[in-house]
């Protein structure tokens, strides 16, 4: 399993994230991730190993090309991570609502009586 404590780190980036966006729509080069930016290729390059260190993106050789394309595996456990959050948070809203739900039937019958 990744380490999250990278991959969160690597996250607090807006230009990593924004890398990451665009990788999400498919595989690219270090030029084509470059063009947007107003940084230099190597600042670039700099990103992508912090990425690849967080294991959220791999690089494949492809001639004297390195494409690069998300990491499943980094990727999913961040969103293992946040499922776990999104279940506890969705069982305190249920309890919540149990509660509320007490209170009203409760003011229903004094409002009955």
């Amino acid at each position: 399993m990744p380490n999250l404590n990278a991959a969160f780190s690597a996250l607090s980036d807006p230009t990593r994230r924004a890398i990451l966006a665009r990788l999400a729509t498919g595989e690219a080069t270090v030029l084509e991730l470059a063009a947007p930016f107003a940084i230099t290729q190597p600042a670039i390059s700099r990103h992508l190993k912090v990425l690849e260190g967080a294991g959220l993106i791999v690089r494949r050789i492809d001639g004297t090309r390195r494409p690069c394309r998300l990491a499943k595996g980094g990727i999913e456990a961040i969103y293992q991570w946040l499922a776990t959050l999104r279940d506890a948070l969705s069982r305190n809203y249920d309890r919540l609502d149990e509660v509320l739900a007490a209170m009203n039937r409760e003011k229903e019958r004094n409002g009955h009586e």
